[in-house]
């Protein structure tokens, strides 16, 4: 059946799943669309459920027919143990995409996008399917006819006479979702409204939801009018008001209910009367009354030349009092974030394809730590949780207080910037690197253990510290990595193979592996007790800057200057997925103590947190203003410190 197909290009995907444009042989080389699902890990209740939801795109598909704006599905086949989906081909540009080149959209072409979408929308609501996932990157504008089309419905669900989801999962896009699909993942035909409505907003104002969502949760849809560049009628503002409510009880129930509002005219004005009136005769005076003074004559009436329109009224601004109540009116999203956070059990789309997944909502920093002089290149937890250590530039190290940011102790005596920095698993020992030695300190008191001397360079000295508190491993500009003893500071021994300088190493939860990653390009796994390569790991395009390993010892995570993070199986070395989204090297990734979710610093300035199993970016950190050099989760995974090029350290708060 694959043959039939002749891929032309990728359009999208990665270790889990592939989006192809192709032509079909048999039908004169006609384009098309094929998904591919190809899961590297077979059997396991998330991949389940992901073949699951991929089958399920294809019957929504078919169920809904031959619409002329939704995809029609072509084929739907498993070959080579790989799941294919192919559909047809729409030519054309996303409205994500054209609000990029062409600008926010004016009130009409709001207006032409609810009558497209919302007579799609009634269609798929009338064949009992919920589309969940409605944003502009899954509108697309056909070119042939200008028509707008909805793609991508794997995230669909089968409608049942109340909710459509079981309790507890939520499916769809951060900022587009409402209430109901973020708490419980429950779906009703007024979700998708919902989500046309934060649809119409982004396109409106230019700024997507989940930007407000980020800081304001649900408290965005009572003040999106002050984010538009031009103010909107009041018939629209109308609207808008009530697809974004948040109780879906509060909201259209079906997009008729919509489409009548849209469509119905305004009242005619009243009817004036343009009789001439005669003007009425004074009364004559009675003999004992003064007489009065005449009525001036009534003026002939007459239309006025213009009758306001709802449109041209102006709305009346809330009171202070209507502000203040709103200010305290806060969703339990905004109450989750007051509290920390917490997890919820998900399904999302992972390069197309629908995957269950644990994931958590994350919130803005909790505070800034200030004292270095010069760039923070790296930061490490105490296993207590108490204790933060940096790395600088400075050629300082500081020891912080975690909880409330006092800096307890600067060490000093590196002679040029430490580029590294490891505590031992008993919080004793601190061992830093720096481009010209290894150091040892007593994280207590301060005070240096010794010295470890044995580099050649100047631009890698990683560091990374054994399970059991015994070895040390550190590497160098000189190619290798060096073992060491570290309480008596012993050169265990030297291990060569790199081509180029090793800028990252760790040691296994059971202290058996190290991984060593290089700017040669690789990642070498060696046996730690004997110094024995065991394998080369070659995937990336450019140097590798960072890696992690989880603490099942299962899974290897590596960031790169390509831009990319792979995820490996560190026991047979197959790729098993790519993570993109960073626009700049990988500096540092980190793994939560429960191994579910992978923490990404770039030197884009940001920090992107991803769900460790699925690949799915969870959502973006974008306080820091300068490359962000370094990453580090606390050991009860609620807090994330990261290092930064502008000299601070900034610390994130974690769901419990």
């Amino acid at each position: 059946m694959l043959r039939r197909y002749r891929p032309i290009k990728a359009l999208g995907g990665g270790g889990f799943g592939k989006t192809y444009l192709a032509e079909d042989v048999e039908k004169f080389d006609e384009i098309c669309v094929i998904k591919q699902f190809a899961p590297s890990i077979q059997g396991t209740a998330g991949l389940q459920v992901a073949t699951r939801l991929f089958e399920q795109e294809a019957r929504r598909l078919q169920q809904l027919g031959e619409h002329q704006q939704i995809p029609t599905l072509l084929a739907y086949f498993d070959q080579d143990q790989r799941l294919y989906l192919v559909q047809q081909y729409i030519e054309g540009q996303n409205l994500l995409d054209e609000l990029e080149q062409q600008g926010t959209f004016n009130e009409q072409k709001i207006r032409e996008l609810l009558l497209d979408l919302l007579n799609i929308l009634k269609v798929v609501h009338q064949q009992k399917v919920i589309h969940r996932d409605i944003k502009p990157e899954n509108i697309i504008r056909r070119r042939s006819d200008g028509k707008l089309v909805l793609i991508d419905f794997g995230a669909s669900k089968q409608l049942t006479a109340t909710a459509t989801a079981t309790p507890g999962t939520m499916i769809g896009s951060f900022g587009y979702v409402p209430m109901e699909q973020m708490q419980g993942g429950e779906a009703y035909p007024s979700s998708d409204l919902y989500s046309l409505g934060a649809t119409c907003f982004h396109l409106l104002a230019g700024i997507a939801p989940w930007e407000l969502w980020k800081t304001q949760a649900y408290g965005w849809v009572e003040s999106w009018r002050q984010h538009l560049p031009q103010p909107v009628s009041q018939k629209l503002g109308r609207i808008l008001d009530k697809l974004l409510q948040q109780d879906y009880e509060r909201r259209y129930q079906s997009a008729s209910e919509v489409l009548a509002d849209l469509n119905r005219q305004p009242p005619a004005p009243p009817k004036v009367s343009t009789k001439v009136v005669s003007p009425p005769q004074p009364s004559p005076p009675q003999p004992s009354v003064p007489p009065t003074i005449p009525v001036p004559p009534t003026p002939a009436l007459s239309v006025p030349a213009a009758i306001p329109t709802p449109q041209s009224v102006k709305p009346v601004p809330p009171s202070k009092h209507h502000k203040l109540k709103r200010k305290w009116v806060v969703s339990s999203a905004i109450l989750l974030t007051i509290l920390g956070g917490g997890w919820i059990y998900s399904e999302i789309q992972f390069h197309g394809n629908p995957i269950s997944v644990l994931t958590f909502l994350f919130f803005p920093f909790k505070t800034t730590f200030i004292g270095h002089s010069n760039s923070v290149l790296s930061v490490a937890i105490s296993p207590d949780g108490q204790t933060l250590a940096s790395g600088s530039d400075d050629k300082t190290i500081k020891i912080w207080n975690l909880s409330t940011g006092q800096e307890i102790r600067t060490l000093t005596g590196h002679s040029n910037s430490v580029q590294s920095v490891a505590i031992s698993p008993d919080g004793q020992t601190l061992a830093s690197g720096s481009g010209e030695n290894t150091k040892i300190w007593n994280l207590s008191t301060g005070q240096e253990i010794r010295t470890l001397s044995e580099y050649y360079g100047y631009s890698a000295a990683p560091v990374a510290i054994s399970p059991d508190g015994q070895t040390l491993a550190s590497g160098s500009d000189d190619k290798t990595i060096k073992i060491w003893n570290l309480s008596t500071g012993q050169k265990i021994r030297t291990l060569t193979g790199h081509s180029d300088s090793v800028g990252s190493v760790a040691i296994s939860p059971d202290g058996q592996i190290l991984a060593s990653g290089s700017d040669d390009k690789t990642i070498k796994i060696w046996n730690l007790s004997t110094g024995q390569e065991i394998r080369t790991l070659t995937g990336h395009s450019d140097a590798v800057a960072s890696v992690a390993i989880s603490p099942d010892g299962q899974t290897l995570a590596s960031g790169s200057d390509d831009k990319t993070i792979k995820i490996w199986n560190l026991s047979t070395g197959q790729e098993i997925g790519t993570l993109t989204g960073h626009s700049n090297s990988v500096q540092s990734v980190a793994i939560s103590p429960d191994g579910q979710t992978l923490a990404s610093g770039s030197r884009d300035k940001t920090i992107k947190i991803w769900n460790l199993f699925t690949g799915q970016k969870i959502g973006t950190l974008t306080e820091h203003y300068d490359s962000v050099q370094s990453v580090a989760i606390s050991p009860d995974g609620q807090t994330l410190a990261s290092g930064s090029y502008e000299s601070t350290i900034k610390i994130w708060r974690l769901p419990k």
